[in-house]
């Protein structure tokens, strides 16, 4: 499976997220990217997305680059995980694009 990781720039994404994701079984079973773990330059995700299976989410931050990312996503009918730190309350908005949002404990 094809998994693209969507986020917010407002965090520490490389650590906070990508570092758990690559060391998880995610990691081994399945395709996924991190559209800035070796540069910062701009990612073309919405051409990426076509081609991906699933898009997981972390929505902590609002971001409107993010939003529309993910309603490139749901555009193109991906399937949506979202999920957000415990203690943080993400954009209404997300509820337009998924009905998947999980509060991490």
């Amino acid at each position: 499976m094809k998994i693209y990781v969507t986020h917010s720039s407002n965090f520490d994404y490389k650590n906070d997220l990508y570092l758990p994701i690559r060391q998880s079984k995610l990691n081994i079973q399945h395709e996924i990217t991190l559209p800035h773990e070796q540069t910062d330059e701009l990612f073309n995700s919405k051409e990426y997305m076509k081609n991906c299976d699933f898009i997981l989410a972390e929505v902590s931050y609002p971001s409107t680059g993010q939003g529309i990312e993910l309603g490139w996503a749901d555009l193109y009918n991906k399937p949506i995980l979202c999920f957000y730190k415990k203690g943080f309350k993400p954009s209404k908005s997300i509820n337009a694009v998924s009905k998947h949002i999980f509060e991490l404990k």
